[in-house]
């Protein structure tokens, strides 16, 4: 058993979070032969893992290159202040940008890493004028583009091996 916050994880909660992570939409029914349990324990512990916070819920995984967003840019920003103020004004503000898909306060020079999904680089260009550098405080904006994508994960299987690891 393997203490995760308030909540036990054995080896079938675990086998149990990797079926959900390589299919999130396996029925019940799906997961119970994975797992080795009935459908009805299957749908109690999942419902006890998203309960815990362990499931924090699901996504769909969008074909964004044949929805025409072509182009995935890192925008590190560094503001003109790092005082609470100006950190709160930055996060509020960038909740708002729709062509941000993902950001994180980081330590190190750059206070700030944005994902940002566009069409092309013109789309980044009019994403750039109309809604980075609004944000406010910035003092600066660098952007690299992403050429390929290699890897794209909900969770690393490390999270599940390291779970695996610690319930034996």
């Amino acid at each position: 058993m393997l203490e995760s916050g308030a909540m036990t994880l054995d080896r079938i909660d675990i086998a149990l979070l990797a079926a959900l992570c390589s299919n999130a939409r396996a029925s019940h029914v799906e997961l119970a032969e994975r797992v080795g349990l009935s459908s009805t324990a299957v749908a109690r512990r999942q419902k006890q893992l998203e309960e815990q916070g362990i499931i924090t819920g699901y996504q769909t995984a969008l074909g964004l290159r044949k929805l025409g967003f072509t182009t995935t840019v890192s925008v590190r920003i560094t503001l003109d202040s790092q005082s609470e103020a100006a950190l709160d004004a930055f996060e509020k503000a960038v909740k708002r940008c729709t062509s941000v898909v993902h950001c994180l306060l980081m330590s190190g020079s750059d206070d700030y890493l944005l994902t940002v999904l566009a069409r092309d680089i013109e789309d980044f260009e009019r994403i750039h004028k109309t809604q980075l550098s609004m944000l406010p405080r910035v003092a600066r904006i660098q952007s690299s583009f992403a050429l390929r994508e290699v890897v794209d994960r909900g969770a690393p299987p490390a999270v599940i091996e390291r779970l695996r690891k610690e319930e034996r």
